[in-house]
């Protein structure tokens, strides 16, 4: 009843429903800005909304358009390290769902484990491995809201990974791709951690996406993904990590990032069609 609940109150506040869910991770939040036309609703005016917590995660519902498309941008999201259930963590990919979005572009902030991977880089999420000890379809399945064991193979949509491919080199830069493990934090990962995670194939990691994209494949939403590599990862190099780095990082690469979504937010409509 809660994600009913939501859903009708802003089924009255929005003028119209989005088509295309963004959620911005650390320091990338600047992107709501772009949204034209917009209809901005705090995260503690819509029921059961949980609140942003972490530092740089505005706390916020921006609806409007983007490339001539409905969008809803979330700036903030709720990770598991914040006290919240796998539930509340995910309440917005469940809302995005039920209002009718058919594409979601989940975005964060990632360790780079892979060598040639530089604290800067845009990297295109292939898939991810889920080490958060929680899966947030456990419990009561919501028939109406997807079937009780999903598919997986294809949570991150294969057509809109060509897609960003493609515009990437377009817009004049080669983005990489890699694997996410998703933990649960809030401490950063050890160097024997790390070491870990590169022996059983990630390639990035961090504390979020994981649960978001589960429950968009449950609900048959198409799922593009990307991690701003905002440092490299622990023991990698010699030097302490920290959350001012990983804002200042992702705030640098936000006109680059912004370009690449401007440019593949119209194109999600088209392959969601197909």
């Amino acid at each position: 009843m809660m994600v009913e609940a939501a859903v009708t109150e802003l089924k009255l506040k929005l003028p119209v429903l989005p088509e295309i869910g963004v959620v911005l991770g650390s320091g990338l939040g600047s992107f709501a800005d772009e949204v034209e036309d917009p209809t901005v609703i705090p995260y503690a005016d819509i029921p059961h909304w949980p609140a942003s917590t972490a530092v740089g995660h505005a706390g916020k519902l921006v609806v409007g358009r983007i490339a001539g498309r409905t969008v809803a941008v979330l700036a903030g999201r709720a990770h598991l390290y914040e006290g919240y259930t796998p539930a509340q963590s995910t309440f917005a990919m469940r809302v995005l769902g039920n209002l009718g979005t058919h594409s979601v572009i989940l975005t964060n902030a990632a360790g780079g484990i892979k060598a040639t991977y530089q604290p800067g880089d845009l990297v295109l999420i292939t898939d991810h491995l889920n080490l958060q000890g929680v899966n947030p379809l456990s419990g009561p399945n919501n028939e109406a809201w997807g079937p009780r064991f999903p598919g997986m193979t294809f949570a991150y949509t294969p057509a809109y990974q060509a897609l960003a491919l493609q515009t990437a080199q377009q817009l004049g830069f080669n983005m990489p791709t890699g694997v996410y493990a998703g933990l649960l934090g809030p401490s950063y990962e050890t160097p024997a951690e790390i070491r870990y995670l590169r022996a059983i194939g990630a390639d990035l990691v961090g504390m979020s996406t994981v649960a978001e994209v589960i429950v968009a494949a449950h609900m048959r939403m198409k799922v593009l993904a990307f991690s701003c590599v905002t440092n490299m990862a622990a023991g990698m190099l010699n030097q302490e990590l920290n959350h001012e780095e990983v804002l200042e990082t992702g705030r640098q690469q936000a006109d680059r990032f912004k370009s690449l979504l401007r440019a593949v937010i119209p194109q999600l409509h088209a392959q969601s069609q197909q």
